[in-house]
């Protein structure tokens, strides 16, 4: 029998889902636009890491929910995420003192 605490945590964690996915479906959408701008460069690996964070989201979902569980992914994932962070800080820092091309 389910308590009411696997029904929250579940609904939580399916919300969590879908708030990724459509997360990772504006970041795609807004990575043209960081191409047409240079001082929107920063945004490129910003994006990468919010797609990556959503995929991250999706396969601990389906960890939580027992449908597939591989515990070495998800911490390379937030590995590859923290790169992309510190790609787009230098990014920005160079775009903000005129360094950037």
């Amino acid at each position: 029998m389910l308590t009411i605490y696997d029904w929250v945590y579940g609904i939580t964690t399916l919300s969590v889902v879908f708030l990724s996915i459509i997360a990772g479906l504006i970041a795609l959408s807004m990575f043209g636009a960081t191409s047409q701008r240079k001082y929107l460069a920063a945004w490129k690996p910003l994006l990468i890491a919010l797609v990556l964070f959503a995929i991250e989201e999706i396969i601990g979902a389906l960890k939580i929910f027992g449908i597939y569980s591989n515990p070495w992914i998800t911490h390379v994932m937030v590995s590859f995420v923290l790169v992309f962070f510190i790609a787009a800080l230098i990014r920005q820092i160079d775009i903000t003192r005129g360094c950037h091309e």
